[in-house]
């Protein structure tokens, strides 16, 4: 998810939410591999990966076996299906939501799975296209025929595109394991935190330090950077004290960084994520809800989400455009 909802005094609105994993030393070579980073540019990735990067890669969910549907297809216009290929725009630095094999180009993660199952239910082929987060929603229906990309649902998104929900995340702190800078979630003034570009945490950090500043108190020293394996990595050199992610996102970076990372508090501010589709494209949005529905109805979406460990987000209908804060 790429928003949250701060409960401190400081953070006492929405905000939303990203994290991703890189890691230092030997113990943490493997995941610096896994997820990569962004800093290569735009780079597509098919549906299919080579035996190289399968066998020393994440496992995904096969979804070769998912046939089109022929109904659901035709709701597509010419605009997403004349090159036989769904292009997916995704910031592939945010496991195990979406982010690159140990290959350093092949988009894995649940998004991906979910990606490659729509593609599937529309006839067409599948391509992730690696773009740094705050380019994506700008680019849908031109560049990207759809985002995927933890995008959580917010009335300002909906202004520039429209949504269908398929995953609900909550959010979580994360500091290294024994929160050595002593950071409490009820006040974050005078703390360094990470935050990645373009996302709504971006805009609540800033909130959050103007209102220290109107109270008088230090700073809220914000470290805003474009890809979010570089704000994971932040927190684990001690260059941040703090991250905030989706609470799967934050649970991954703990597990792969060796548990040199830990959460901070309880989890909060659930809230839904949602496919990104061309503002007015209402064709487009109604064929994805379609397809996504039949994937939950189906099972397929549920053995997706069970193949990454985050079941827990799973939701039980897709919606477009739905109400939210």
């Amino acid at each position: 998810m790429r928003s949250l909802m701060f409960t401190s005094a400081v953070f006492g609105g929405k905000a939303f939410k990203r994290a991703g994993v890189l890691v230092l030393g030997a113990m943490l070579a493997a995941s610096l591999g896994a997820c990569g980073t962004t800093d290569a540019g735009d780079s597509p990735a098919g549906a299919g990966s080579s035996d190289a990067a399968s066998k020393s890669s994440p496992q995904g969910f096969d979804t070769s076996a998912i046939t089109k549907d022929e109904k659901i297809a035709a709701l597509l216009p010419e605009s997403v299906t004349k090159d036989g290929t769904l292009t997916v725009g995704a910031d592939t630095s945010y496991a195990p939501a979406e982010f690159l094999a140990s290959d350093g180009k092949t988009p894995v993660g649940f998004d991906v799975d979910l990606s490659k199952a729509l593609a599937a239910v529309f006839g067409l082929k599948e391509a992730t296209v690696t773009s740094s987060f705050d380019s994506i929603i700008p680019a849908v229906g031109s560049k990207y025929d759809i985002g995927i990309s933890s995008f959580t649902v917010t009335p300002e998104r909906m202004k520039a595109v429209d949504f269908v929900t398929y995953f609900n995340a909550g959010s979580t702190f994360v500091v290294k394991k024994g929160n050595p800078a002593k950071i409490t979630t009820s006040s974050l003034c005078g703390v360094k935190i990470a935050v990645q570009t373009g996302t709504t945490q971006e805009e609540e950090a800033n909130k959050a330090e103007a209102q220290c500043k109107a109270d008088g108190k230090p700073d809220v020293q914000i470290q805003s950077m474009k890809a979010q394996t570089d704000v994971t990595t932040a927190v684990v050199t001690g260059k941040a004290d703090v991250f905030y992610a989706d609470t799967p996102v934050a649970g991954y970076a703990i597990k792969q960084t060796g548990k040199v990372l830990e959460a901070l508090g309880e989890d909060v501010g659930i809230a839904p994520e949602a496919v990104a589709v061309k503002k007015g494209d209402s064709a487009t949005a109604s064929a994805v809800q379609q397809a996504l529905q039949k994937l939950i109805d189906d099972g397929t979406y549920g053995k997706i989400l069970d193949t990454w460990g985050v079941s827990k987000g799973a939701v039980t209908k897709a919606e477009i455009n739905p109400s939210v804060e």
